[in-house]
């Protein structure tokens, strides 16, 4: 089956000019500036992104999305923004349907301006005050054959004083490989492709308890004969079993495999998940992990880490922290997700290396990345990333993956873009980490409540 269509709306390279009054923190009155004013009512000097200016950009009903925004120069000193020093502002991503709804709407991308700070997780410091608006037509039919630049330059934030906005806005066409879990991954069911309507079987997934001492159910599952090498991973994350907690969730491991009955991918629950001394939750100093898997050469090579636990001083926010591992080929390693999801209401965990790691992006952005530089995602984009995907693949929109409220049935959607599927291994590794994710929800459940019916019996089979 073909992937999905979307549309992915960059914007970046934001700047902000203001005549030179505003500046002064004595409040005098400044004559109204045409766009042609001289040099001379204005500052020349080129401010960092730490000032307190930020935008809202808005995009029809999606959640608006925020930004830090450096002071510069006027345009005669400085024609534009250097884009090394401007990361990605905002990115939307529009599905098809949406896509196709907004198309008849004239959409149009917002951005307001406001005088004030973000305070990180703190949001907002102190207040605000909306000093202007940019409206940026959006034609979209126009980018989904191939990258378009939509807008990029000045513009009047709609003031009299002369303060200008420069922004650059791209539309470009990022397919998707969209799969959909039949019911909860403990419950071992089909995962579907999904194309509009349409929904074929591409793999089983395969849910488990096993020792952790040894991958019993993972090896007796597969005709992949494990080496020393891959199974020198496995004692190395879990550590001794000797000084186990009496309350612990461990063993789960799902097997991903192809039509044929091969397994193409693997989670396994390497570190068990048990609570901090004198409480009943995962905490962070303690976390739970699992192993993302691949086949590789007749043996299991690991791919990712996984690790999941209970924000400090809440029952409700679950946190994630996704690392690659070190293949081969190269030695590259690194966090490339970290996210905070509701356990009540769910939510969604992304990998996306187009995002800013700044922590005024929208909640929805789940970055924090490290640094680094980002080429494109194949479409020659004018946007500098903050990240690039290990292993030299591009970057962009990674994965993202649904999760249901921890008392909701939960069948996970899981999206990958088509530049990091190169064959059924690769969709399936992402599938495995969807289904570890989701698991995680019930695996850092306060332990003074019980688990799902699946998963508490296959925890008394392994208690005897």
């Amino acid at each position: 089956m073909d992937p999905c269509p979307f549309l992915r709306i960059l914007v970046g390279n934001l700047s902000l000019k203001l005549p030179q009054p505003s500046f002064s923190s004595s409040s005098s009155s400044a004559a109204p500036s045409s766009s042609s004013s001289s040099s001379s009512s204005f500052s020349t000097t080129v401010h960092p992104s730490s000032s307190s200016f930020f935008c809202k950009v808005k995009l029809a009903n999606l959640p608006p999305q925020h930004a830090s925004l450096p002071l510069t120069s006027p345009p005669d000193r400085s024609p534009e923004p250097h884009p090394s020093s401007q990361p990605l502002a905002a990115c939307f991503s529009l599905p098809k349907p949406l896509l196709e709804k907004l198309a008849l709407q004239n959409p149009t991308l917002r951005i307001e301006v406001h005088r004030g700070r973000f305070g990180g997780a703190c949001g907002l410091v102190g207040g605000s005050k909306l000093i202007g608006k940019v409206s940026v037509p959006l034609d979209l039919r126009r980018a989904e054959a191939r990258a378009a630049s939509v807008h990029s330059g000045w513009v009047d934030i709609g003031r009299k004083s002369g303060e200008k906005l420069y922004v650059s806005v791209r539309a470009e066409p990022d397919p998707r490989f969209v799969f959909e879990f039949e019911k909860e991954p403990e419950c071992s069911p089909q995962v579907f492709q999904v194309q509009g309507s349409v929904k074929q079987p591409v793999f089983t997934c395969n849910f488990s308890f096993r020792n952790n001492v040894g991958d019993r159910s993972l090896r007796s599952r597969s005709s992949l004969s494990e080496t020393s090498t891959s199974r020198s991973w496995i004692p190395s994350l879990v550590g001794s079993d000797k000084d186990s907690h009496a309350k612990e969730r461990k063993g789960w491991s799902v097997t991903i495999h192809d039509l044929s009955g091969s397994p193409v991918a693997a989670a396994s629950m390497v570190t068990p998940f048990v609570p901090s001394p004198g409480s009943d939750r995962v905490s962070r100093s303690n976390p739970g992990a699992w192993l993302i898997l691949r086949p590789e050469h007749g043996t299991w090579r690991p791919w990712g880490r996984l690790e999941a636990w209970l924000e400090h001083g809440s029952s409700d926010m679950l946190s994630h922290r996704f690392e690659l591992l070190p293949n081969t080929t190269t030695a590259t390693t690194g966090t490339v997700a970290n996210s905070s999801i509701s356990i009540k209401n769910g939510g969604k965990f992304t990998i996306d290396l187009t995002n800013s790691v700044s922590p005024m992006s929208s909640p929805s952005s789940s970055m924090d990345l490290g640094g680094g530089s980002w080429s494109g995602s194949g479409s020659g984009s004018d946007f500098v990333g903050l990240g690039l995907w290990p292993n030299s693949v591009p970057g962009g929109f990674v994965m993202s993956s649904t999760m249901q409220g921890v008392n909701k049935a939960s069948k996970p959607q899981v999206e990958v873009g088509v530049q990091h599927v190169t064959c059924t291994e690769d969709a399936a590794a992402f599938v495995a980490l969807a289904a570890a994710i989701d698991l995680s929800m019930d695996a850092c459940k306060l332990f003074s409540r019980k688990l799902r019916t699946e998963l508490r019996q296959q925890s008394q089979e392994c208690a005897i």
